[in-house]
């Protein structure tokens, strides 16, 4: 791998395209240590992971380093006890039921868990996520019954795949939109962008891009 091809490389060009205030998460997921040892090298401490196994193996290797670890895929509640110890941000709560299986395993490990709220933005049925009714009945059940050791820090989405950039744009657009309505005023995080859709969500308002393929190449 030349220097210019180099994974360090890499983040140095997306990090120079990023504003100041978008965080930028590197998709480590499937991807052998050396290659985040890379990345860490060149200050990139927020590394996504999607299984859990993974991701805590990942976290013993890496303990004696600084590193954010993001769980990025849909979690399985089974799987909510060995996440919680590790994850900096869960970032695909897709339900309410979801969401209390986190506090709880939180508030028993006495630990605090930051989280994103899911919301289903894409065309794709398959894709995970609330509608914004749901959205909104969670929330306003959150009223009456706070969580105790759980954060919601903001939204994410993932748009359709597609490359008409007309309609990524108007489905990150919609998720801004709801991010701004729905915001008690303690959000800070409206995550929406990956490899190659990062730039028309850093337009239309992301502040998290979970980039990928454009830093340790194809899985």
């Amino acid at each position: 791998m030349t220097p210019t091809d180099s994974i360090a490389h890499r983040i140095r060009a997306i990090r120079a395209e990023l504003p100041a205030d978008v965080t930028l998460v590197a998709v480590s997921k499937t991807k052998p240590v050396d290659m985040l040892q890379q990345a860490l090298d060149a200050d990139q401490i927020d590394l996504g992971e999607n299984r859990v196994q993974e991701l805590a193996e990942k976290a013993d290797h890496f303990s004696s380093q600084t590193v954010r670890w993001h769980h990025i895929g849909h979690l399985q509640t089974n799987k909510v006890k060995q996440v919680i110890p590790h994850a900096h941000l869960i970032h695909a709560v897709d339900s309410d039921r979801l969401l209390l299986e986190i506090d709880k395993r939180s508030r028993n490990a006495d630990l605090q868990s930051a989280v994103l709220l899911q919301l289903h933005i894409a065309e794709e049925e398959q894709k995970h996520g609330m509608t914004e009714a749901q959205l909104g009945a969670c929330l306003n059940e959150l009223v009456r019954t706070p969580l105790t050791n759980t954060r919601i820090c903001g939204l994410m989405g993932m748009a359709t795949f597609t490359e008409d950039e007309r309609q990524i744009g108007k489905e990150f657009r919609g998720l801004r939109t709801l991010y701004e309505r729905f915001n008690p005023g303690d959000w800070d995080t409206c995550s929406m962008g990956m490899s190659g859709d990062w730039r028309i969500a850093v337009d239309e308002g992301s502040t998290l891009v979970r980039i990928g393929s454009s830093i340790f190449g194809s899985r």
